[in-house]
């Protein structure tokens, strides 16, 4: 079974774990609420919009995808 990764989910869960709301990302991000929103709803975004969030949320977004990667190719060789 091919492990996937819903980006937007783990925004919105970093983003709670942090304490943070919407709001606050959306002013950081210099867009609107609903935008954010939007953006939680995505399994799949635009690299310069993730490396925005993780610098404002001071997380490395890619690493999940890097942990994927790794993980595919554990399982092909393995």
């Amino acid at each position: 079974m091919k492990k996937t990764i819903h980006i937007g989910k783990l925004i919105c869960s970093k983003l709670k774990e942090d304490g943070r709301t919407a709001s606050w990302l959306a002013q950081k991000l210099n867009c609107d609420r609903t935008n954010v929103y939007k953006i939680f709803r995505k399994s799949s975004i635009d690299v310069a919009l993730l490396l925005h969030i993780s610098t404002v949320l001071d997380f490395d977004f890619f690493s999940c995808y890097s942990a994927l990667m790794r993980e595919g190719k554990h399982e092909a060789t393995g």
